[in-house]
């Protein structure tokens, strides 16, 4: 990493496997010098400060999408690729990358489902596929937790949630990877052809299970969607195309990632699961610790919706994108006492993790439940888990999962 020191400006590559395995490191350097830089190799400005971030994601005058206020042309922005057609109709429609009006009737017509009241119902349901998955591997003594553990049982209940045959899980998580992957760094022509190949498969599957629910509307998310009306308005196909692939991705794959990252740092801190998982309230406070230590998503980028200037002589013209550094904001020593370590229950708390405003994630009440759930019985079932490999983060900087974590007993 280099950064000069007069103009703010960082070098620094994402896909550096020496900064995607331990991008904290490279925070408190550039903390050291500013709170907000430009990032070269993205071209835009980010911020790491919490209260920066905490505000800025809040800020109006920031938005998901662009081009509902100027045009490609006016902006300079390259035209869409033909080769992306599919992955762009499926993206058309995402609350993801909505703002208001259309942001808020989406959300407005599936919100319900995500409250928190409607979420605990799921708890006994989690509560046995977890033990159900633990049962699959816990004769064998070892285990790589992530393909076995952190994805099936996330997956599963979201899946279930809408609707979606469980049989169809595997190809879930073979769609969402290949979608995902068009948040990397440089995402290159083979991995946009495999994800738009993706979204046409994932669309084509949501057609078919729509038409089913049409005919025979069931106790699901997805029953509930094409019948959810407000005033007379109701969900188009294509919006019901986007809103489902939305949840199913996003509701599982950040929990996927959280698992992994709480379970890792868990057992590298030597931290007694008896006494983080004590009881509701002590269960509670480790994830949300938990969360905050190391986050599933380390960066969420806006774009300027007019010219803004911002404090430190900091100008954004419409249409550009800042990076708002969820991971980074999470460890800022100006917000959190010892933000490097683990302390749960800490007066301090609070985190970027979900995000802020109108897209905090709609899914956090069932991730937190998960967690909540998931990891106590993983622990107590497994009594002396401990790491049998250095874990390694994914070449996915955006999306801070782990490729894999073996673990042993």
């Amino acid at each position: 990493m280099n950064i000069d020191k007069n103009a703010i400006t960082i070098d620094l590559d994402p896909r550096d496997p020496d900064f995607f395995n331990d991008p904290y490191s490279a925070y408190e350097e550039i903390r050291s010098v500013s709170p907000s830089f430009f990032w070269n190799e993205y071209g835009m400005w980010c911020f790491t400060a919490f209260s920066d971030v905490n505000r800025l994601l809040r800020d109006k005058r920031f938005g998901r999408q662009i081009l509902h206020v100027a045009t490609r042309e006016e902006l300079g922005m390259a035209p869409p690729k033909p080769h992306l057609a599919d992955f762009d109709g499926v993206e058309a429609h995402s609350l993801l990358e909505l703002e208001p009006p259309a942001h808020t009737r989406l959300r407005t017509l599936v919100n319900r489902a995500f409250v928190s009241r409607q979420v605990e119902k799921l708890r006994p349901e989690i509560a046995a596929h977890t033990h159900a998955t633990i049962d699959s591997f816990a004769a064998d003594g070892e285990v790589e937790l992530i393909k076995a553990f952190a994805e099936p049982i996330p997956v599963s209940v979201i899946a279930r949630m809408l609707g979606v045959p469980q049989e169809r899980c595997d190809d879930l998580l073979d769609w969402s990877h290949a979608m995902v992957r068009m948040y990397m760094f440089e995402a290159d022509e083979a991995t946009e052809r495999a994800a738009n190949q993706a979204a046409r498969e994932f669309a084509d599957c949501l057609t078919e299970l729509i038409a089913e629910r049409r005919r025979e509307p069931s106790d699901d998310l997805l029953s509930h969607m094409i019948t959810s009306e407000r005033a007379g308005d109701r969900l188009s196909d294509a919006e019901l195309i986007s809103t489902s692939v939305l949840l199913l991705n996003a509701g599982h794959e950040a929990t996927v990632h959280q698992t992994g990252n709480a379970a890792k740092a868990i057992l590298e801190n030597g931290l007694d699961h008896h006494a983080l998982f004590k009881d509701d309230a002590s269960t509670t406070a480790a994830i949300e610790e938990l969360l905050r230590y190391d986050a599933p998503l380390h960066m969420f980028t806006r774009y300027a919706l007019q010219d803004i200037s911002l404090e430190g002589g900091i100008e954004i013209k419409k249409g550009q994108e800042i990076g708002l550094m969820l991971g980074a904001a999470n460890r800022d020593p100006q917000q959190f006492e010892s933000p490097a370590s683990i302390i749960p229950g800490r007066p301090d708390q609070a985190n970027v993790t979900f995000g802020a405003g109108i897209h905090f994630c709609i899914g956090a009440p069932l991730a937190r439940l998960e967690m909540q759930i998931s990891l106590p019985i993983l622990f107590e079932r497994l009594p002396g888990l401990r790491l049998a490999n250095e874990p390694r983060y994914r070449d996915a900087y955006h999306f801070h999962g782990l490729e894999r974590l073996d673990l042993a007993w």
